[in-house]
């Protein structure tokens, strides 16, 4: 299980800059376990935008935003509200935003943090990976996870060994910030590469004492 934490809906809105219309998605598996996701926190979300005066193109409940196939199915039905959005906004993990960057064409941001893997992880059937690191920022980065990706867990582009568009330590691996770059490129958000990314604050990611305490509340 990914235990997540809903994001500041002030972070969120800031994100969404002058965003306009906005295809809300939410997962019903982990995140809707942690009250990040699930029916209520879609509805609660489409209410707090349009509060703030955005636009809800269309809303879509997915039993498990992990699983590129379900989303793909379930976002066919969809089409025509998320061809109207500016972007999509995820209440989800880490591991989902990746799943939905991936089948959608547009930008796709996070509305929640991963906290914790919860002690189990690696059961998504496809090559997203998530450190939990407790501050996501997926939508900057085209939904590849420089921290996961990138052998140096680099915020600010790649470094100065990557060749070719191949990772330093490991020649057969593509660099993260290559993928990134082709990504961002694709949606036309290569403007995202000038924003400076703060020193990670690791404190955000928790111990293995709190993620057995937040998995065990998360469960009951």
């Amino acid at each position: 299980m990914l235990y997540t934490e809903n994001k500041p809906i002030e972070e969120i809105l800031d994100c969404l800059g002058e965003e306009k219309n906005i295809f809300l998605l939410a997962c019903n598996g982990c995140a809707d376990i942690c009250e990040t996701g699930g029916q209520q926190a879609l509805t609660t979300m489409k209410r707090e935008l349009e509060k703030a005066g955005k636009n809800v193109s269309g809303t879509a409940l997915v039993d498990f935003l992990c699983d590129k196939m379900l989303v793909a199915t379930r976002l066919a039905r969809e089409a025509k509200n998320l061809q109207k959005a500016d972007s999509v906004l995820a209440l989800t993990c880490g591991i989902g935003v990746q799943a939905v960057a991936k089948v959608v064409e547009k930008v796709v941001h996070p509305a929640a943090n991963t906290v914790s893997l919860g002690g189990l992880h690696g059961l998504w059937p496809a090559e997203e990976l998530c450190r939990a690191c407790g501050e996501c920022v997926l939508d900057y980065t085209g939904g590849i996870c420089p921290i996961a990706f990138c052998a140096k867990n680099l915020l600010n582009g790649p470094c100065g060994g990557s060749q070719d568009g191949k990772c330093e330590v490991d020649k057969d691996t593509d660099c993260a910030w290559q993928l990134i770059y082709d990504r961002l490129k694709s949606l036309g958000k290569l403007d995202n590469l000038a924003r400076i990314a703060e020193a990670k604050d690791w404190q955000q990611s928790t111990s293995l004492e709190q993620r057995k305490t937040k998995f065990t509340k998360a469960m009951l």
